[in-house]
């Protein structure tokens, strides 16, 4: 026995002697609309937006529907849509994809950051691992709370300003004492990138990544740091 609507997405079924059998399916394809190769405007917008664009959809962050939920504007009506485990989406004020796991939307830098290389059977491994953190900026410099680990080799740190920086003409991204060893004079607009890539560098013990600004004090801006590494684990203990 089907139930009205499909188990994963909620789409209309038609169902025998379906009288206006336009309606379902229509009500089908508006939130195939929505949900297949899903981009949400936002998941931050504290405020229900009062000018949507047609077809857009959010991630509720006003007060109302239930934390995690898709709203969906189209034709002057809202529609809550509850995710299902697993969807994807590309958040299109942060420039990147979320995943929803079953409670929440998660960044998939902070959900896939960790690959194992090689292992042997007694668990020594290598591994290839990104840490990232958006910092806001402000101030002469700002230094990230993740760090390149103790006794892991750096590849690069790579940095992307996702909200337009202000009062400096530029930045440098480096370490205490090193300040452009990953990149200098570094672009202040939204979306300028850079990968600075190093010849593999060994840090014996956790080193913050430091953002300098260039002629002038951090007034606002964002910029996105991801540390990209190699770490080791020794083998298993004994028994």
């Amino acid at each position: 026995m089907f139930d009205d609507v499909t188990p994963r997405l909620g789409l209309p079924y038609v169902v025998a002697a379906q009288a206006q059998k336009h309606i379902p399916i229509n009500e089908s394809l508006a939130r195939l609309d929505g949900l297949v190769q899903l981009a949400l405007e936002s998941r931050s917008v504290a405020v229900q937006p009062a000018s949507p664009v047609n077809g857009g959809v959010w991630i509720a962050a006003w007060p109302g529907p239930p934390a995690g939920t898709l709203m969906r504007f189209e034709a002057g009506v809202w529609e809550a849509i509850a995710p299902a485990e697993g969807v994807l989406a590309w958040v299109k004020d942060e420039n990147q994809m979320v995943a929803f796991d079953g409670a929440a939307w998660v960044p998939l830098s902070a959900t896939f950051k960790s690959l194992t290389a090689a292992q042997t059977p007694n668990q020594a491994n290598t591994r290839l691992e990104v840490l990232e953190q958006e910092l806001t900026l402000s101030g002469a410099s700002v230094a990230t709370s993740i760090a390149i680990p103790n006794r892991a080799i750096v590849l690069a740190v790579s940095t992307r300003t996702t909200a337009a920086i202000t009062g400096a003409a530029s930045y440098n991204c480096g370490v205490s004492g090193e300040a452009s060893k990953f990149g200098g004079s570094l672009g202040v607009a939204k979306n300028s990138s850079n990968i600075g890539v190093v010849g593999p560098t060994a840090y014996y013990s956790d080193t913050p990544v430091v953002l300098a600004a260039v002629g002038g004090s951090f007034v606002a801006g964002k910029v996105r740091v991801a540390i990209h590494v190699l770490r080791f684990d020794a083998p298993a203990s004994a028994v």
